[in-house]
């Protein structure tokens, strides 16, 4: 079993169901945030921004998928440990989308804004030239920081957070942490009492 010293209270987060739970939580809560921030907030995302979104409705799928399968733990561990995998890959997308917004590479794929090549408009139809001139009217570039919190960008916040839920997750579906046998913490309600009710 796990040595890190954990307390009883904390332990009880990395047990199946709770732990899909919490996961499920965290995916639901990131794309809320997204959603709220663009639609409510007037946040621009871009086109990085986006791809961002995607392992965490991933991530809402398998949680969803880890709770329906339960109480085979088998099963629900590891859809958990494959929620793992994909925080880590939101953690990769998230950390390229920190090297194009720092300038230490640039983005010549998804951020690239189309253009219409004067070979191809006598090719085209009106209505086309219209959709390609209105998709490409207010562009938001990749390497523009909208918003920040404590200096950091979302992309910023988002390598830290899925990097965390990939421990996170890790840990819950390697089963290695007992739900017992921690030291007790005087800081929560659960573990600085025995099961009187009394202080341990």
């Amino acid at each position: 079993m796990c040595k890190i010293p954990f307390c009883n209270c904390c332990r009880r987060l990395f047990q199946m169901p709770l732990a899909a739970w919490l996961v499920l939580a965290a995916s639901a809560g990131a794309l809320a945030f997204a959603f709220c921030a663009e639609y409510a907030f007037d946040v621009k995302a871009c086109e990085l921004c986006y791809w961002q979104r995607v392992p965490f409705g991933v991530t809402l799928l398998t949680a969803s998928a880890a709770l329906l399968a339960w109480p085979q733990e088998r099963k629900s561990r590891t859809l958990i440990a494959f929620s793992s995998l994909v925080f880590l890959v939101s953690a990769g997308l998230a950390f390229f989308h920190t090297g194009v917004e720092m300038h230490w590479w640039e983005d010549a794929v998804s951020c690239a804004l189309p253009s219409i090549k004067a070979s191809n408009i006598s090719e085209m139809s009106v209505e086309e030239i219209r959709d390609q001139l209105l998709a490409t009217a207010n562009p938001v570039p990749c390497d523009e920081v909208t918003w920040s919190f404590l200096g950091l960008s979302l992309a910023n916040w988002n390598v830290l957070a899925s990097l965390a839920l990939a421990v996170f997750s890790g840990l819950a579906a390697s089963g290695r942490i007992s739900p017992d046998g921690g030291a007790t913490c005087r800081f929560c309600c659960f573990c600085g009492k025995d099961g009187s009710g009394k202080e341990g």
